[in-house]
């Protein structure tokens, strides 16, 4: 395995790049960029690559889901930390463009819903085709296949493009989380803002199905701050679940959830334990009234002494 080489979406100019760079230890790793994310998470399945940064999440559009059903399927990989990134998008186009010969647009899909109504309000005649990502339709516009292509402003001198218009995007604050994606290992330690990603498979469909897997965090005071629903490829109807829940898997009430879910579910895939970005754990709420690690283990200690006949 390459110790020192990153991948990540690429090509070059994407904001995943720009998210990756913002890690310290990436002035020390060979950066390479991928054609997809399955390459970039395929490159860490056979040992091409220590990591690959992959984008998971954006704040308008929700999951991204080739991201959600790579770390679903295949050999299992693990995420080590997350990076949030403002995403903001300009116009990029060949030197001399003006609004008005824009007449074809592209980017990556999950920008369009991002940039929806200024396209709507500006270039209301411009027809959209997406690209594996933003900065390749950058090099689309370069080679004269598009007009116009929505990408990071740092990506125009990579293609030798101009950024039209700027600070485009139709939602305030817009962020994409991205993740660092690794082959399994021993979680980091708890720094006290951490967060926990699970995949589940539902064992049957039947009323309540999901309220189940949702009460084995509920009864034990863990906050989910993501569920989205996958198809699983077996036919209508069949889901998995992605969670993301807050806490550490070493926190008693994240670890009881998890080994309550494994009780009742075929299937729990642990994708990982890490530190949640821009969040210390001075700003994490308090623990609900008998959920805390201290409240767990008296209440261990408890059924102990009651098992002995101490109680």
């Amino acid at each position: 395995m390459s110790a020192t080489r990153y991948t990540y979406l690429g090509p070059e100019g994407t904001f995943t790049e720009a998210a990756l760079r913002t890690l310290p230890e990436a002035a020390t790793r060979e950066l390479v960029p991928m054609v997809s994310v399955p390459a970039a998470l395929d490159a860490v399945r056979n040992g091409e690559a220590a990591a690959a940064l992959v984008p998971i999440e954006n704040s308008v559009e929700g999951g991204v889901t080739a991201t959600l059903d790579e770390l679903a399927s295949g050999e299992p990989l693990m995420i080590y930390r997350e990076v949030l990134l403002p995403i903001a998008f300009a116009l990029l186009v060949r030197p001399g463009t003006k609004l008005s010969d824009v007449k074809t647009v592209t980017g990556h899909p999950v920008a369009q819903p991002q940039v929806r109504n200024w396209l709507r309000t500006h270039l209301p005649e411009a027809l959209w085709e997406s690209a594996a990502s933003n900065a390749d339709g950058a090099r689309l516009v370069q080679e004269g296949r598009f007009d116009a292509a929505f990408a990071g402003e740092f990506a125009a001198a990579t293609y030798g493009l101009e950024p039209l218009v700027t600070e485009i995007h139709d939602a305030e604050n817009a962020e994409t989380r991205f993740v660092l994606v690794g082959r399994p290992a021993r979680p980091a330690a708890p720094t006290g803002a951490d967060k926990t990603s699970v995949v589940i498979w539902l064992g049957d469909d039947h009323p309540g199905a999901l309220l189940e897997l949702l009460q084995e965090f509920a009864v034990r005071g863990v906050n989910l701050m993501l569920i989205q629903s996958r198809p699983t490829g077996a036919g209508i109807g069949n889901y998995c679940f992605a969670v993301d829940a807050e806490g550490h898997i070493s926190d008693r009430r994240v670890g009881e959830a998890l080994m309550g879910l494994k009780r009742i579910c075929p299937k729990v895939r642990f994708l990982g334990s890490y530190p949640r970005a821009g969040v210390t754990a001075d700003e994490v709420r308090t623990a609900r009234p008998g959920t805390s690690d201290a409240e767990f283990v008296a209440a261990a200690e408890w059924l102990a002494r009651s098992q002995d006949g101490r109680a």
